[in-house]
């Protein structure tokens, strides 16, 4: 059965491990943020973006994405950013934060175009 989005419906407690890219569009959800924010309200929607999407409360930025994001200043922060989602399973299991966390890491592109999410398959780690 598929759910309104066109996705398997799926419990909760069905999570598998999975990784996805995204292209993510920060200028539509910076639009209207003061200058001094800009760049810490990225990473905040990228974190609320990631787990609205791999359904994990742990999200964990990679320091490459981190530095991109800044890298032009707090002010002017890239339009887009494509992403790659890989859950994982935790296994520091005693950290109460769930069995699945999300780490979320930077990839270079030269053009946004006719880029759409995919599932990569393969067990990058």
């Amino acid at each position: 059965m598929s759910s309104k989005g066109g996705r398997p419906e799926r419990k909760k407690g069905q999570l598998e491990a999975v990784t996805r890219d995204y292209t993510i569009n920060l200028h539509k959800r910076l639009h209207d943020i003061a200058f001094k924010k800009k760049a810490p309200r990225a990473v905040k929607e990228i974190v609320k973006f990631v787990r609205r999407e791999m359904l994990t409360d742990d999200v964990r930025i990679d320091t490459r994405l981190n530095q991109f994001l800044w890298s032009n200043g707090v002010r002017n922060v890239p339009r887009k950013v494509r992403v790659r989602l890989s859950r994982r399973r935790n296994e520091d299991e005693e950290s109460g934060k769930g069995k699945f966390y999300t780490l979320v890491q930077y990839i270079q592109v030269d053009s946004f175009r006719e880029l759409q999410t995919e599932n990569n398959t393969g067990n990058n780690q």
